[in-house]
């Protein structure tokens, strides 16, 4: 799906339901979800303990909203965290359900 210049890339995944970062080619940070209709209620993310203070959670949750954007859905931000980065990057504020 996403690809960044330090070879992080996001991958959705439907049937588990969730989004996935994978870093240095391992499972880094995952992005749950609900879709009701045509909103993502995005409930819950999480970095491997390994893997955190590197900002891969906000990389995450860049890719997932960028693929929300491009699929015309919106979101919940149930989770803290998705709250917290839509707040600091109002360009995604108009994804908001």
């Amino acid at each position: 799906m996403t690809t960044t210049e330090g070879g992080v890339r996001v991958v959705r995944n439907d049937d588990a339901n969730r989004y996935e970062l994978y870093a240095d080619g391992q499972l880094a940070s995952i992005a749950d979800y609900r879709r009701i209709g045509d909103t993502l209620d995005l409930h819950h993310t999480e970095t491997r303990h390994g893997f955190r203070g590197r900002g891969l959670a906000a990389e995450l949750v860049r890719g997932v909203l960028d693929d929300v954007r491009e699929r015309k859905l919106t979101v919940v931000p149930s989770c803290w965290f998705v709250a917290d980065f839509i707040e600091a990057n109002p360009q995604f504020a108009e994804l908001l359900a």
